[in-house]
C-alpha cells in the first residue's frame, strides 16, 4: 500500500486520534520509586546531583511514602544509609537496622504498600564494595552468606520483594534457599541479573555514600561491551529462583531490555538510574530540552522496548502528570 492511497498522518492529525492507535502505554502501576533512608530524625536533605531526590530519616520518609500513595504510586525500593559501617557491613543485616526499622514502620503504616529492599553491602562496608574482602579482592562464596542473611533480615522486618544488586554468581538460589528455610515462601526475588559496570551510577554513589575506597567493580559487574553475556546471566538467575529479572542502567541498554524480553517469560524491570535522571534534570534547567517531555520519552522508550516495571527517580512527577 503507497501513498496517496495511504495516508500515515490521517491517525496523527491531533491528539484524540493519536490516543486511539497509541501503541505503548506507561501506567502508575508500571514505576518503582527509589528512597533513601539515613539515620536521624526530622532529616529532609537534597542530594546535589539529583535535583528533587532527598535522604530521608524514616519519620520524613513516612511522609513522602504517604504523598506517593496519594499520587496513585504503590512500590518503594529502600536504599540504607547507616551510622555504622564495617569490613563485614554488620549493619545491612541487623535487626534494628535502618532498613529494617523503616519497613516496618511503613508497613504498620501504610501495609497496602509494596516494599523492595535493595540486597548488598557497599552502602554497609567500610570500603564501599559490594561483597566480603579477602587478599584485596571481593570474595564471592563469603559474600553470599551475608546476602542470605540480609535478605533474611529484611524478609522478617515485613518486605515484600528483595533485590540482590551485588552480582555475585549464585547469589540468587542462596537467598531463595535461605528465604525459604526461614519460611518466607511468598517473598519475591527481583534480580539485578544485568548490571553494567556503568559511569551513569555517579550520582547514586553520592546519595548511598557508597563509592569504593579502591579499585571499582568491573571484576563483578558486567562488561558494558556485551550482550550474549546478560542472556546467560539472566538464565542463569531464572533458573536459580528469581521472579523478576532487572537490566540496570536502562537507557544505555534498551537493546538488552529488548533481547531479555524475547528470550524470557518473566517479568522484566529497568532501572533508569540516577545519572539517566541526572542529564534530563540538568539538561532541563539549561533550556537545552524540554525536561518534561524528555521525561516521558525516555520512559516510554523503556517500556516499548519491553520493561514491565521501570525503577524511576521521576517516578513522582510522572504520576502526578497522569
Amino acid at each position: 500500500m503507497m501513498y496517496p492511497e495511504y495516508r500515515p498522518r490521517r491517525l496523527r492529525s491531533r491528539e484524540e486520534v493519536r490516543a486511539l492507535i497509541r501503541e505503548t502505554h506507561l501506567t502508575k502501576d508500571d514505576l518503582i520509586y527509589p528512597l533513601f533512608i539515613r539515620e536521624g530524625k526530622g532529616v529532609k536533605e537534597e542530594i546535589p546531583s539529583m535535583p528533587g531526590i532527598f535522604r530521608f530519616s524514616i519519620d520524613k520518609a513516612l511522609d513522602e511514602v504517604k504523598e506517593a500513595l496519594d499520587l496513585g504510586l504503590r512500590a518503594f525500593i529502600l536504599f540504607g544509609i547507616p551510622f555504622h559501617k564495617d569490613e563485614a557491613g554488620s549493619s545491612a543485616y541487623a535487626k534494628e537496622g535502618i532498613i529494617q526499622r523503616a519497613i516496618k514502620s511503613m508497613k504498620d503504616k501504610f501495609p497496602q504498600t509494596v516494599i523492595i529492599t535493595d540486597v548488598c553491602l557497599c552502602e554497609y562496608t567500610a570500603h564501599g564494595h559490594c561483597g566480603i574482602i579477602r587478599e584485596g579482592e571481593v570474595d564471592n562464596d563469603l559474600t553470599l552468606e551475608q546476602l542470605a542473611k540480609i535478605a533474611v533480615s529484611h524478609a522478617k522486618a515485613g518486605a515484600d520483594w528483595v533485590a540482590p544488586s551485588d552480582m555475585m554468581d549464585g547469589r540468587v538460589a542462596r537467598i531463595r534457599e535461605a528465604l525459604d528455610e526461614a519460611g518466607f515462601t511468598k517473598v519475591a526475588i527481583m534480580s539485578y541479573a544485568v548490571k553494567y559496570c556503568s559511569s551513569f551510577y555517579g550520582p547514586f554513589r553520592e546519595a548511598a555514600e557508597s563509592t569504593p575506597k579502591f579499585g571499582d567493580r568491573r571484576s563483578y559487574q558486567m562488561d558494558p561491551a556485551n550482550s550474549r553475556e546478560a542472556i546467560r546471566e539472566a538464565l542463569m538467575d531464572v533458573e536459580e529462583g528469581a521472579d523478576i529479572i532487572m537490566v540496570k542502567p536502562a537507557m544505555p541498554y534498551l537493546d538488552i531490555v529488548r533481547m531479555l524480553r524475547e528470550n524470557l517469560h518473566h517479568p522484566i524491570a529497568a532501572y533508569q538510574v540516577s545519572g539517566e535522571y541526572a542529564m534530563i534534570r540538568a539538561a532541563g534547567k539549561l533550556g537545552y530540552l524540554d525536561e518534561e517531555r524528555a521525561m516521558w520519552e525516555s520512559l516510554l522508550s523503556i517500556k516499548r522496548a519491553g520493561a514491565d516495571l521501570i525503577i524511576t527517580y521521576f517516578a513522582k512527577k510522572v504520576a502526578a502528570s497522569m
